[in-house]
């Protein structure tokens, strides 16, 4: 027997709204789910109520799909996340919080020249993560005595996550390390989920050794990877430099921190990629653990040795764990390196 003329409009409106459902509207509460919960210092009670009402909304959505009216209220929960979305983007990323200390003073670089003043270099003496000497310094750099980069990847959830820093070596035997951070609030901790919904400003740290790398593997445990970077000096310049425009315009202008796009590992790959427009997007720069898998690919780390060697004996964590002495700190973790100059 013949279809009805209005049973095929009807299959196509049941689908219709099961896209919505299933597709759109409830990945879309979710989101603002966890929106919700970690909008910027909005009170506890405002983020949970916004939470258990999207909870709420999705329920609704979900159960009412198969009515005459589900489209309705899909339609509905598409346009309450169109209104949540637009207050969401309106937060704006401040300079003027109660800052932890290890990320209180910002980077200020000072270029005439070849000759390079680093205002605000971190130097601590970390004996735990609460308990430090807090010390600010102003270092000189002569930009004609940088005699090349190290890649330093410390892991510290697994094997797919690391955070990762550029060392930076000059003739006189001074190393400068940089580093994209989030910036915390006294008390604050990071997440990872929360760095996806605009929880933390960025920062851009200068520091010395014995506090940025000393800090990680012999106080927080962290697991260190370090490599020699194979980066001619006029390269290596360019990258420095680049780092401190990132820095300039983080003080003169912050930016939320994200988990994916906008972290340690992606700050490289973008100043890289401002000298190099070339070097190709990979899977490798999300997973940051897999970091130095892509710089060996593109022929970035020091020649002549497969990875599995280079990552032998790069790991420095038991060095790093073993010295005793700060100011042969440098000097003791690349011993056996590939490439890379002791102090």
């Amino acid at each position: 027997m013949p279809s009805s003329p209005v049973s095929v409009p009807a299959r196509h409106g049941s689908r219709l709204r099961r896209v919505l459902t299933w597709w759109l509207v409830a990945p879309l509460a979710l989101w603002a789910l966890l929106a919700s919960l970690y909008l910027d210092h909005a009170p506890a009670a405002l983020r949970g109520s916004l939470a258990v009402l999207w909870l709420a909304l999705a329920v609704v959505v979900l159960w009412r799909r198969a009515c005459p009216d589900g489209r309705r209220w899909a339609w509905l929960a598409l346009a309450a996340w169109l209104v949540f979305v637009v207050g969401w983007l309106l937060q704006q990323p401040r300079q003027d919080r109660d800052w932890a200390d290890d990320v209180a003073r910002l980077l200020q670089p000072q270029v005439n020249g070849t000759q390079v003043v680093l205002h605000n270099v971190r130097n601590f003496d970390w004996r735990s993560d609460h308990d430090y000497s807090a010390r600010w310094e102003t270092r000189q750099y002569d930009l004609d005595q940088l005699r090349g980069v190290d890649l330093a990847m410390s892991y510290w959830m697994g094997p797919a996550i690391a955070h990762t820093l550029l060392s930076f070596e000059f003739a006189d035997g001074q190393r400068v390390v940089l580093s994209l951070e989030i910036r915390k609030e006294r008390g604050e901790s990071f997440s990872a989920l929360g760095g996806f919904f605009r929880q933390f400003e960025k920062v851009l740290v200068a520091a010395d050794e014995r506090d940025i790398l000393r800090v990680r593997t012999n106080v927080r445990g962290e697991d260190m990877q370090l490599y020699r970077l194979n980066m001619p000096p006029e390269a290596a310049r360019a990258l420095f430099l680049a780092y401190l425009d990132q820095a300039d315009a983080l003080r003169a202008r912050p930016a939320f921190y994200n988990t994916l796009t906008s972290n340690c590992t992606t700050v490289v790959f973008e100043l890289a990629r401002t000298l190099d427009p070339s070097l190709p997007l990979d899977w490798r720069l999300l997973l940051s653990g897999y970091f130095d898998r892509y710089v060996y690919a593109l022929g970035g780390l020091a020649p002549g040795l497969d990875l599995a060697t280079l990552r032998d004996r790069g790991n420095v964590t038991a060095r790093a764990r073993a010295s005793r002495d700060p100011d042969r700190f440098s000097e003791r973790i690349r011993q056996g390196v590939p490439g890379a100059r002791a102090p």
